[in-house]
């Protein structure tokens, strides 16, 4: 009785929603909500995208894509999956009435997590990258921790529910897990300023809710998920130096290693943004001078040292292009604001990974070599 009750709840839920803007998505109507009927079945998410093993012609477009200035993740997805991962999102921001970019906000966070964490975030879904331990999905005092019954899972606490209306909240299911983390994170409301308080009520973390507000403007911004081009820092046809500094020796403010490239080149020449992504800080360090400092939506944390000075529009929050000039080359740092000319003028670039609750740097030489090299090859 409970699941024919159920079933119609959810019939009577999707009549209720009302046609969303064409203006909400960025995009126009999206395509996909076509393909959905009113009816508990509709809320099944089986994409049509199947995918067979790696072939040659697979591998090929890897490598294209490579070449191309994409990532690994972006030359292994193609268009087809980001199709599917739109498609769930629309599925969940028709059932929950949280707009669809919040749900890729939450799976992309939940992706670049499990990424610096893959030995202790096995992949459960196929197209969505969320995690929830057996004990939070069906409860810390469930005796079954593999139980998909969504009536004992809510009796012990538990936030697994069945989000396809197949009976069994599933941990497999690409749509019971995000259905479930976005029904749990909306508990305060689906609205842009309630929503970011569920997300902390699940972490417990306000990096995660930094981070997941920035991925949500982002998406919200270009209006759909393929943004993982790069460009190299500095335009081509200009002059300019650099090799492998990582790890090196600094000579001022005490011991420290260089956690970076250092790009020489003439005073005053354009600094680009490397990605996609949203301007987390910009002002003076002492270290790097005047700095910029990008989030992109794998978590990585551009740094940009040593400007003459910013690009006149730029400022926190506001979101950012491959290619895009936010400064200049300059020689600026090594003391108290204003300070400069202590070294000749280059561009200090590095990148910072989230690992959730701490940033450890990685070397950007070889991704600085094949972004140059992409952009020489167009």
């Amino acid at each position: 009785m409970k699941l024919i009750l159920h079933a119609t709840a959810v019939a009577v839920a999707l009549l209720s929603v009302p046609a969303l803007p064409a203006a909400q998505s960025g995009q126009g109507a999206s395509p996909y909500r076509l393909l959905l009927t009113i009816t508990p079945e509709a809320r099944t998410f089986a994409p049509t995208h199947q995918y067979a093993p790696a072939s040659a012609a697979v591998l090929q477009k890897e490598r294209a894509a490579k070449a191309d200035g994409k990532t690994m993740e972006a030359a292994a997805l193609g268009n087809e999956a980001y199709d599917a991962r739109r498609e769930l999102y629309d599925r969940v921001e028709l059932v929950t009435g949280v707009p669809w970019y919040w749900s890729a906000a939450v799976d992309q966070y939940e992706r670049t997590i499990s990424k610096a964490k893959p030995k202790a975030r096995a992949a459960l879904g196929q197209y969505s990258a969320v995690f929830v331990e057996h004990e939070r999905w069906a409860g810390g005092l469930n005796p079954d921790q593999e139980d998909i019954s969504p009536l004992s899972i809510r009796l012990f606490g538990g936030i697994g529910r069945d989000g396809d209306g197949d009976g069994a909240a599933a941990r497999s299911s690409d749509f019971d897990l995000l259905y479930s983390l976005i029904s749990f994170m909306s508990s305060y409301g689906p609205t842009e300023s309630r929503f970011p308080a569920g997300v902390w009520e699940y972490y417990r973390n306000s990096r995660a809710v930094q981070r997941i507000g920035q991925f949500a403007a982002i998406y919200s911004h270009y209006g759909h998920l393929d943004l993982f081009q790069h460009a190299f820092p500095l335009p081509q046809g200009v002059s300019y130096s650099y090799r492998d500094t990582w790890g090196d020796r600094r000579g001022w403010g005490g011991r420290r290693i260089h956690e970076g490239t250092d790009i020489f080149a003439g005073h005053g020449t354009p600094v680009r943004s490397t990605c996609y992504g949203i301007v987390e800080s910009k002002g003076w360090n002492k270290y790097g001078g005047w700095r910029v400092g990008i989030r992109d939506l794998n978590n990585h944390y551009h740094y940009y040292a040593h400007l003459s000075g910013f690009q006149k529009s730029l400022a926190a929050g506001q979101i950012v292009e491959p290619g895009q000039v936010i400064g200049w080359v300059g020689s600026s740092g090594y003391g108290k604001p204003g300070t400069s000319g202590k070294f000749p003028p280059h561009l200090h670039y590095g990148i910072y990974s989230d690992r959730g609750l701490v940033e450890w740097a990685f070397d950007p030489y070889p991704m600085l070599k094949r972004w140059e090299q992409s952009e020489r090859k167009r």
